[in-house]
């Protein structure tokens, strides 16, 4: 919202001047020190700065087409400013740098998403498509394809999920089949269900695409593998023959991003536009297998690490919105007679607010730590040293499904928290608003932030793997490890049961991550226990896994919880902190780590012997705590830095000016230009008023 404003709320300005710790610190943690921070601040304001890159309409007011266009157009003239150098930016990379330094390609996400809130349609042309070439491909397709990716000379994204599959990889359908004599693989979309569904940028936008296909070679299949297909005109963008293509229409969210489908009817592709850095196809047909059966999957990994990453800041942003607005909101008497206290103050709604408050900082932590163990396993790949990959694989599926699922129940609860102006979210009539169109500029904020949000979190429960299939998946490397006593660092406590020996009568953070590898070793045991006795019942191990599978997810929710909680408790210890701020976070993390246990209290009564006593006691202390955060909470989340025109909420603003900015919105609206919606009224309203029933 491009707004200066000299007024700041009253309450919100006596929480401010009671601020005892550095803001700043906080916020260098977050963007991981003190020059990242000002190469944000720059770079978000260079974007903020331009008005080509400014909404004339609220996108909430436009139609699904007007939308993809308007999206669109700014998402290339982004990349058309982060191709180029950017003096007033301190140490500014452009796209083509950052690849050569082995950084993200950050268009639409980090400062690019403040004006790109609803997702892009280049966005998996950075994220997913120029990764999976870097990643699959041979030294010689990454030269000849990524220069073209990395200067926008082509565009592409990345297919995967079909109508009929998506996260079991092993059901796709999509088949290439090698042709010898012309030395071409000819894809096939041989049902309905086998049409590409799903891919953002692939209805309109994208004219290339790595497609996953099965492969198919001297009349055997060989599983899933990744090929580079045109699938439009270079010159004119329509489809090439063979390639039906499309938009699938509006989604909860991201409905910027045209996500679409796609077939294919014998369209021939050279043997060389296999990306065959793990597996290649010879001349005569040969199939060379790769080293690893997973080594195909790193560009998932690669995205569910990001997710993860992701939901941190997707949290902090609704945590801010509902905390500023608890500020500011006076609701009933807390004693009789007095004046209507914050509501804020009411435990109820710290009870709302501060577990989300304390998770955004646990998976901004997690985040960052899987990030390092991604770059070291890919950098150990890279030797032919594997051994990282199946603890990495499963430590991204657990922590994607951990953070997309508590980020989106959090995001509800914060949104309850606001009551009926957190429900706030327009969607109007676009008739109205073509009238006004070119009358007025409006760059404004239409909504409390939260359907945006809830959007973003909901989406990310489904995509880059459906997180039951993703906690599946986690319970069988957890299984494994339990059967081979064998596995990576992150499964070390069901290797060495001597880590969960002894019972804990002072609960200090160490003892407790001891509770929740205790609880997480439970449930291994408890879905054990239990596939093992369908087994001796004469069961089919797949029958015996699927009657299990309740258990088989409870345990590996278990286990990620423990994940995020280990690294929480190790980076609070490990960082170098003021006193004031690592006060803070030993807070947040005992805060965060009690929530769960009291939450899930049967759990660790069953498998961890804690005792009444002990639950009464953490009980105590974590309403002790809620008391402690609420000294502090409005300024951490100020802390967060998060501009206005980011955060994209009416009730969230840093000024606090809620019900101003609630009512000047409300009188925008294109139905409040007259004082009759005179069609409305004649057609319908007056012959129902005037009828005789």
């Amino acid at each position: 919202m491009a707004v200066i404003s000299l007024y700041e709320n009253p309450d919100l300005k006596r929480e401010r001047q009671s601020c005892h710790f550095d803001k700043e610190e906080i916020t260098h943690l977050i963007d991981g020190g003190v020059e990242k921070t000002k190469y944000r601040r720059e770079l978000v304001q260079y974007i903020l700065s331009d008005p080509d890159l400014k909404d004339p309409v609220p996108i909430e007011y436009l139609s699904h087409k007007e939308r993809y266009d308007a999206e669109l157009k700014k998402a290339c003239l982004l990349v058309q400013k982060m191709r180029k150098p950017v003096p007033s930016v301190g140490n500014y990379e452009t796209l083509r740098e950052r690849q050569k330094n082995g950084k993200p390609l950050d268009i639409g996400v980090g400062p690019a998403a403040v004006i790109l809130k609803e997702g892009n349609a280049l966005g998996l042309h950075f994220v997913m498509f120029i990764p999976a070439i870097m990643g699959q491909g041979t030294v010689e397709q990454q030269s000849k394809w990524l220069p073209r990716a990395l200067n926008l000379e082509i565009i592409g994204t990345y297919a995967q999920t079909e109508l009929g599959h998506g996260t079991f990889l092993r059901g796709l359908e999509t088949k290439a089949t090698y042709d010898p004599d012309t030395k071409e693989f000819v894809l096939e979309t041989p049902s309905l269900s086998a049409h590409k569904w799903w891919p953002g940028g692939l209805g309109k936008t994208s004219n290339y695409a790595v497609v996953m296909a099965q492969l198919y070679t001297k009349g055997k299949c060989e599983g899933i593998h990744p090929f580079l297909v045109q699938l439009r005109d270079e010159n004119t963008h329509e489809p090439l023959p063979g390639i039906s293509v499309g938009e699938i229409g509006p989604k909860l969210g991201l409905n910027s991003n045209d996500n679409g489908y796609l077939g294919f009817d014998k369209v021939r592709i050279p043997r060389d536009q296999l990306l065959m850095k793990h597996s290649q196809v010879l001349e005569d047909g040969t199939y060379v297998k790769p080293k690893n059966n997973k080594l195909g999957y790193a560009t998932m990994v690669y995205v569910r690490v990001f997710i993860v990453q992701d939901m941190a800041s997707v949290l902090r942003k609704a945590v801010t919105i509902a905390t500023r607005y608890s500020c500011v909101r006076h609701q009933s008497e807390l004693k009789p007679g007095e004046p209507e206290p914050q509501i804020l103050d009411y435990k109820a709604q710290q009870n709302k607010l501060f577990p989300a408050l304390a998770a955004s900082f646990a998976f901004h932590f997690a985040a960052e730590n899987l990030w390092n163990l991604y770059h070291v396993a890919t950098e150990n790949i890279g030797k032919g040293d594997l051994q990282m990959l199946p603890d990495l694989h499963g430590m991204s599926c657990a922590m994607k499904a951990l953070s997309t699922s508590e980020t989106a129940n959090f995001i509800e609860t914060l949104r309850q928290s606001c009551g009926g102006h957190g429900y706030m979210g327009i969607e109007i009539l676009i008739k109205v608003m073509k009238a006004l169109r070119f009358h007025q500029t409006i760059f404004s904020i239409v909504s409390s932030g939260f359907p945006r949000l809830y959007g973003l979190a909901t989406a990310s429960e489904t995509y880059e793997g459906e997180n039951t299939v993703l906690w599946l998946q986690v319970a069988r490397y957890l299984i494994k490890t339990r059967m081979d006593n064998a596995g990576g660092k992150s499964v070390a406590y069901l290797i060495d049961t001597k880590l969960l020996d002894g019972k804990h009568a002072d609960l200090d953070l160490d003892s407790m991550i001891n509770l929740f590898q205790r609880v997480a070793a439970g449930y291994v045991d408890l879905a054990m226990k239990e596939l093992e006795g369908h087994s001796r019942q004469g069961m089919a191990p797949h029958d015996a896994w699927n009657q299990s599978a309740v258990q088989l997810i409870k345990a590996a929710q278990a286990h990620a919880r423990y994940l995020v909680a280990e690294c929480f408790v190790r980076s609070v210890k490990e960082g170098k902190f003021s006193g004031p701020v690592r006060s803070i976070l030993n807070e947040l993390c005992e805060f965060l780590l009690i929530y769960w246990v009291v939450e899930r209290s049967g759990d660790f009564f069953m498998f961890a012997d804690l005792s009444a006593d002990q639950l009464f006691k953490l009980q105590s202390k974590y309403m002790e705590l809620l008391g402690t955060i609420r000294t502090y909470a409005v300024n951490l989340v100020d802390s967060f830095d998060i501009r206005d025109e980011a955060l994209g909420s009416v009730l969230g603003c840093w000024d606090g000016n809620a019900y101003q900015r609630l009512f000047d919105e409300a009188s925008k609206s294109p139905l409040n230009k007259t004082s009759v919606h005179r069609e409305s009224f004649e057609k319908y309203l007056k012959p129902l008023m005037k009828s005789n029933l």
